[in-house]
């Protein structure tokens, strides 16, 4: 039983505790390549969250991991069967009755681990902050948290060499041999203004790669995948002790 994991933890650890930070980690459900379960994005995100959680214990921080939210915005991907999306719209209101709950649980801050690239949670958080104004809120992308070219050889965005390095680390036992995974080879946008990143249109999946990946992973391996996840772990855990730490009604400085 680790008691920074809401699902595992119980009522007598609950009801006596004082949690700074309730964590939610936010996934996804949709096909990884050929090698990689459908719930990766779950697996990884729920993991980040725990270790993260776990190391904040250790300097007597309390956070407290929420369940994670295996459903996350497909619409690119809407085609592919086993797909499971929900929309902006959906996700915005399991947001509110969460917030809702953490809450009325006393925790006073808030923080998203988001680890799908289609969800989007700012525009939910401000207007959430409008109906919870005392609730510090926050949301972080684990993906993003870390420079992967000083681990990683092959570039991409789904189960790529990044994503396959974490899942041989944290579940291998799910991970199909490398020579079963397709190529990960993708096709590029023609409109070079669409490359700039100063805009955005969503990515049609199956008009963009054949297998689902994104990226070449045969260069994964599960040791590439310890030092990133200790990485990106470090990362947000530096994260939530300075937001545990912050003041909210004094947040800024000249």
């Amino acid at each position: 039983m680790r008691p920074y994991i809401l699902s595992e933890t119980n009522y007598q650890v609950v009801k006596n505790g004082v949690f700074e930070i309730a964590i939610l980690p936010w996934g996804a459900t949709e096909a990884h390549n050929y090698h990689l379960p459908y719930g990766t994005d779950n697996y990884e995100t729920e993991d980040i969250a725990a270790e993260s959680a776990k190391k904040c214990w250790e300097k007597n921080v309390k956070c407290l991991v929420l369940p994670v939210i295996p459903y996350g915005v497909n619409t690119g991907q809407s085609d592919i069967p086993g797909t499971m999306n929900v929309y902006p719209s959906t996700q915005a209101v399991i947001l509110h009755d969460i917030l809702e709950s953490v809450w009325n649980s006393g925790i006073k801050k808030f923080v998203i681990l988001n680890g799908h690239g289609g969800n989007d949670f700012k525009q939910m958080l401000r207007e959430a902050g409008r109906e919870f104004p005392e609730l510090f809120l926050a949301s972080a992308n684990w993906f993003q948290s870390v420079d992967k070219t000083t681990i990683f050889e092959n570039d991409g965005d789904h189960a790529d060499e990044m994503e396959t390095s974490l899942m041989l680390h944290l579940h291998s036992e799910l991970v199909l041999p490398l020579d079963k995974a397709g190529s990960g080879k993708n096709l590029s946008i023609k409109a070079e203004s669409l490359k700039q990143g100063w805009n955005w249109t969503e990515r049609k999946w199956t008009k963009v790669t054949k297998d689902t990946g994104i990226g070449d992973p045969s260069k994964a391996s599960p040791n590439k995948g310890k030092i990133y996840f200790e990485e990106v772990t470090e990362k947000f855990a530096a994260l939530l002790l300075e937001i545990a730490a912050l003041d909210v009604n004094n947040m800024y400085t000249e």
